[in-house]
């Protein structure tokens, strides 16, 4: 009985997207993609392909998935917008989103979707935090996630254990406001910021990440420091853009 239950409160939730932003990941692309349509998460795909100058593009192609390709590299934050536009040009009522490397392994989806069932909030976060196993790589990495993690939780008023992830599930209408003003430099910590300011709400769930197999991070170990210092100013400067009431939490066209 529970099992229909959640079912039927996964269903509640509507038609759902899954967007996959990425950037030179042809190597990635075919076991991540086979994994989603093992998991049976009822989402259509579209890989948003962020000026690749690999195979990305034919690759997806083979395995029959709709790309949107873009015609030059403008950052994950660009990509990760451009699902939430078309998102909203096709009537979708909330979306995921998972990046191209593999690091989100697509089986936990299911655990987004019964969090996202279960509560109000119009973003729930993948954290690699609280879990059974916490993947971070280096001390270094942690203490600077932990920093900025703290900082951002003070700024929110709320807690938020992992600030970089990417792992989300976006509901509208905050996807729809996101399709309009959605921070690119770094985009998922300032976006809980600005989500906050807007009146919307998030939450987090433990999801289960797993190493990146191919290619490596662009955020070196020492980088992660600077990092955390970078988004720490960002967020203050965030603070000074006024609320636009016109997209707050209530509005309702889009």
């Amino acid at each position: 009985m529970e099992s229909n239950l959640n079912e039927a409160s996964v269903a509640s939730l509507g038609r759902g997207l899954l967007i996959v932003p990425c950037f030179n990941e042809a190597l990635s692309i075919p076991r991540l993609i086979q994994e989603v349509r093992e998991a049976d998460v009822g989402l259509d795909i579209i890989l948003i392909n962020d000026g690749s100058s690999d195979q990305t593009v034919r690759v997806a192609k083979s395995l029959n998935i709709l790309i949107i390709d873009l015609p030059c590299n403008l950052g994950v934050g660009h990509a990760v917008q451009t699902g939430f536009q078309y998102g909203v040009i096709h009537g979708y009522d909330y979306l995921v989103r998972i990046d191209g490397d593999g690091q989100h392994p697509p089986i936990e989806i299911h655990k987004m979707l019964q969090a996202a069932a279960g509560v109000s909030a119009d973003l729930v976060v993948g954290s690699r935090f609280g879990g059974e196993q916490t993947l971070i790589s280096t001390r270094t990495r942690y203490l600077g996630a932990q920093a900025l993690a703290r900082f951002l939780s003070m700024i929110c008023q709320s807690k938020i254990s992992d600030p970089t992830s990417g792992f989300w599930l976006v509901k509208r209408p905050l996807f729809s406001y996101f399709a309009r003003e959605f921070p690119t430099d770094y985009p998922e910590p300032e976006a809980l910021a600005i989500l906050r300011r807007q009146g919307y709400a998030y939450a987090e769930v433990p999801v289960q990440f797993r190493v990146r197999e191919l290619g490596e991070s662009s955020i070196k170990s020492w980088g992660t420091i600077y990092y955390a210092m970078k988004v720490g100013l960002a967020l203050v400067v965030d603070r000074l853009r006024p609320v636009n009431r016109g997209y707050a939490k209530g509005w309702d066209h889009d």
